[in-house]
């Protein structure tokens, strides 16, 4: 069985019935609890007593069940300044306030080299984040804002999202953020949404299923052959066909857990 990452590479093929199931796993279990399962974004406009409501609207509901929201783990309250040395670092505005200890903060939230930032003057900064997705079928997986969600105090920047196949690339996300003003802290709540995961499948009618996977030794082994491949590669997508032959036929394996025990 082909896996290709290329959607019009497999047009011609066969593509399974039903829903198109994506799995997701954290691939770190220290701390784990802190991190909420991905929920599908549902219109915050509830009306449904008119037919015309925008929340019976067909493009909106198939919109909508394309995205996946993940939200912040911890409070994050976070401004930018430079030593004495010019080098640009992170402050914790919060303080002794903080929810999480600023060492803790550290280990999670970096701002990366003033070399990489993508323009002059906008630092970007990473979150690290254990969240993994996989699918056993063709599926490309978008890192966007969360732009069906109000936010009363925008962030002043912009999220460095990304596409990649999730079927041969399962890897886990970051949040990457360009902050197009400095001088504005930013502030987002444990809870609130951090970011979207869009879903592109090769059968656009068929619906999407995320579902909790366990990282079976041969996930855990596939994904050891991939990662860190950006350390020696600049473009990584150059090895999608490379790691597509190596990949086992089947990946995703759905948790099962008795909620009845006792």
């Amino acid at each position: 069985m082909r896996l290709s990452v290329a959607f019009e590479n497999t047009k011609d093929t066969t593509s399974g019935g039903g829903p198109v199931q994506v799995g997701w796993f954290l691939n770190e279990k220290k701390g784990g609890i802190i991190y909420d399962a991905p929920e599908r974004v549902r219109s915050i406009e509830m009306n449904r007593e008119h037919a015309k409501s925008a929340s019976r609207c067909p493009a909106v509901i198939n919109m909508e069940s394309r995205y996946f929201m993940v939200k912040c783990p911890f409070d994050i309250h976070i401004g930018f300044t430079r030593d004495d040395k010019g080098k640009p670092v992170l402050r914790n505005l919060a303080g002794t306030q903080s929810s999480i200890r600023a060492s803790k903060l550290g280990e999670k939230l970096h701002i990366t080299s003033e070399v990489e930032w993508r323009s002059k003057g906008i630092p970007t900064i990473q979150l690290s984040l254990p969240y993994v997705f996989i699918a056993d079928e063709p599926v490309y997986m978008s890192q966007v804002s969360p732009f069906m969600h109000y936010n009363k105090d925008p962030l002043p920047g912009t999220i460095f999202g990304g596409r990649f196949p999730i079927n041969v690339w399962p890897r886990p996300l970051m949040w990457a953020f360009e902050w197009h003003e400095p001088d504005k802290p930013i502030k987002i709540k444990r809870g609130d949404p951090l970011f979207y995961a869009g879903f592109e499948t090769q059968s656009p009618e068929r619906s999407i299923v995320v579902t909790e996977t366990e990282l079976t030794p041969e996930l855990d082994e596939y994904m050891n052959m991939i990662s860190g491949a950006v350390n020696y590669v600049n473009q990584t997508f150059s090895l999608f066909e490379a790691a597509e032959e190596r990949r086992p036929e089947t990946l995703l394996k759905p948790i099962t857990r008795n909620r009845n025990k006792g």
